[in-house]
């Protein structure tokens, strides 16, 4: 029997009412575009004032969706998960770096969290963003194939050497480690390292996961390309499938450049993106006595393509928990099928970012944004949290 994604006594448990009280207030807040918008440019003016509003961020959409400042605070909400066998990928969520020493701060709390998921079966891989490694800028430019300065190279070496000492680092220890999508004018040259890193590492076990973003066009041409691509070099490729983070970033450039989008025009066609790249790589997947040469992340709030690929993977004959497929969502986010799906014996895992507050921002901004603009999602959280509260309210 499928998991039942309506069953909030489940999706909750690990929730306090208080917490759930909590949660019912932010997500109504963040439900309405204009205070999310308003909240933005308030917060920002008031960082740039230096005002005194961390304990305020951090007892609401910090503490909502992000874990901690440090992997050492982030133990309690590892705990949490895992006591109902729930993992946790801790993500360093600082992004857009600018300077060497704050390259290599990045750097050395990403190699923090891949000590501690060899350490703790909470923590069943890692993952980390290129930004928080090597700039923007740098990026963009090798993404358009421009022609680098001399201190362009200078710094492009040191970045490249940071992020394939994270990835040899995840390999010796024999750490799975993703490597996140982001905007689409750098995301070239961040595919073009995940490769050469799997070419180097994806051996004999997948190591090194990239991520493709489905709402961005033709994703499935370019999955099955790149693995052909493993295929004939020999090597085996992760994968983790997400919608993406980034629409309306995207979509706001692609206008005030006169460019075409790189982001399909619906969610439908997002949806058929996600599902099509899933589909091809389950059939790949097949049965258990199937020789395996992909292993694949579902980073999806999505019950329709969730419940699709437990039918496959049920069909091909897998046995729940033994399946190259992890099943992940965001932390503070889709407790429905996180916790649904672990109960039933699925592997499943909470995306935990953690960061100084300040740092941080970028990302929670995104989370609300998403909230707001993704239909159903705000409106679904709530339903579920108010069936949940009605629930105990009626057993006391």
């Amino acid at each position: 029997m499928s998991p039942d994604f309506r069953d909030t006594s489940i999706a909750f448990k690990s929730h306090s009412t208080r917490s759930l009280q909590r949660s019912k207030w932010l997500f109504s807040l963040i439900s309405n575009s204009y205070l999310v918008k308003i909240g933005k440019v308030l917060t920002l003016f008031a960082f740039k004032l230096r005002l005194p509003i961390n304990f305020l961020i951090l007892k609401t959409v910090f503490e909502q969706f992000c874990g901690g400042q440090t992997v050492r605070d982030s133990n309690e909400v590892i705990s949490k998960n895992w006591k109902f066998k729930v993992g946790s990928i801790l993500d360093y969520s600082v992004e857009g770096q600018t300077d060497e020493f704050e390259f290599n701060k990045s750097k050395e709390a990403i190699i923090e969290t891949i000590k501690m998921s060899k350490n703790n079966p909470g923590v069943p891989l890692a993952v980390f963003k290129v930004t928080g490694l090597i700039s923007v800028k740098l990026l963009e430019k090798k993404s358009a194939n421009l022609k680098f300065e001399k201190k362009d190279k200078a710094s492009w070496k040191k970045g490249i050497k940071r992020v394939n000492d994270i990835l040899s680092f995840a390999d010796s220890l024999n750490i799975p480690i993703m490597i996140d999508a982001e905007e689409s004018w750098i995301q070239k040259a961040i595919d073009e390292m995940a490769l050469e890193g799997m070419k180097l590492f994806n051996r004999k076990e997948v190591i090194i996961y990239n991520t493709i973003q489905c709402y961005k066009k033709n994703q499935l041409v370019s999955l099955k390309k790149n693995i052909e691509y493993a295929k004939k070099e020999g090597f085996l490729f992760g994968v983790k499938l997400v919608r993406g983070a980034y629409l309306e970033k995207e979509n706001a450039r692609s206008k005030e450049m006169n460019y075409e989008t790189p982001i399909h025009p619906s969610k439908f066609h997002t949806d058929k993106e996600f599902n099509d790249c899933m589909n091809y790589i389950l059939r790949i997947i097949d049965k258990p006595e199937t020789k395996k040469t992909v292993s694949l992340i579902l980073g999806t709030h999505n019950e329709e393509s969730t419940y699709i690929a437990l039918k496959r993977l049920k069909e091909n004959g897998w046995k729940k928990g033994e399946e190259p497929v992890l099943f992940a969502q965001l932390f503070g986010m889709s407790d429905n099928i996180s916790y649904n799906l672990s109960n039933a014996g699925y592997k499943t895992a909470k995306y935990l970012p953690f960061g100084p507050i300040r740092e941080v921002i970028p990302y929670l901004f995104r989370r609300a944004e998403e909230n707001t603009s993704v239909k159903g999602q705000t409106g679904r959280e709530l339903l579920l949290i108010k069936t949940e509260l009605k629930r105990r309210k009626n057993i006391l």
